[in-house]
């Protein structure tokens, strides 16, 4: 079935709704999480400083990850659902400990300054003609390597090394932010309005930004965000 360049423009607008839909309330799940741990000493004593308990966290993060995009294909949608928002909480579990360490001020600036840039640069991936595929290859490549030095950095404690990481890290995941909406509206299958297809979908597409808010957040706070005295 052929469809008119209104449908497919109304259909990726649709589409797109329901992705940043499901993003932003990833984001408040990991928002709320993060500032009620952060806000109870009884609970962020048991999660934060407990090495096995943080890093056990961390790992599940990653396995989370892992399993939603491996296994998108073959899992029910709402199993899909359940496993993004049980990754968004378990994200607000660890990021609880930049309350501790940046003040609440600084981490509403940087929030809006992360999504100032964020929304600019995913306006550009949606619009532009421009095929910035090899730009995602390279950018993907970078990201590599900041997770190394990243790792490297955990031994050497290095604050100049970190800088420059959290740097490079901005300009990274700007990049990757128009990249993968583009990469997303691409992707999108008109046709699949209400199927479970188009949930799934819509799904990892919100995954894949939220993982570069965050993350863009986050080196953006290392840079700018006031710390605690």
């Amino acid at each position: 079935m052929a469809f008119s360049q209104q449908q497919i423009q109304e259909e990726n607008s649709r589409f797109f709704q329901k992705v940043f839909g499901w993003m932003f309330a990833g984001l408040v799940v990991s928002g709320a999480i993060a500032y009620w741990v952060a806000s109870d000493p009884s609970i962020y004593q048991v999660i934060l400083l407990n090495n096995l308990i943080f890093y056990g966290l961390l790992i599940g993060e990653f396995l989370l990850v892992v399993v939603l995009v491996w296994l998108i294909k073959k899992i029910p949608a709402n199993l899909a659902i359940l496993l993004f928002f049980l990754y968004c909480l378990t994200t607000g579990l660890t990021l609880s400990v930049i309350f501790l360490v940046f003040t609440i001020e600084s981490i509403g600036i940087v929030f809006f300054i992360a999504a100032a840039m964020f929304g600019a640069m995913g306006v550009y991936g949606y619009v532009t003609k421009t095929d910035l595929t090899g730009l995602g290859q390279i950018l993907f490549m970078g990201l590599i390597g900041l997770v190394i030095a990243s790792v490297v950095n955990i031994f050497l404690n290095n604050g100049t090394l970190d800088y420059i990481i959290s740097f490079i890290g901005v300009i990274v995941f700007t990049g990757l932010t128009a990249h993968d909406v583009q990469k997303i509206k691409k992707e999108n299958v008109i046709g699949d309005e209400g199927t479970e297809e188009e949930t799934k979908e819509s799904i990892i597409g919100a995954l894949e930004l939220y993982l570069d808010f965050i993350n863009l957040f986050l080196d953006l706070l290392r840079l700018f965000g006031k710390r605690r005295e």
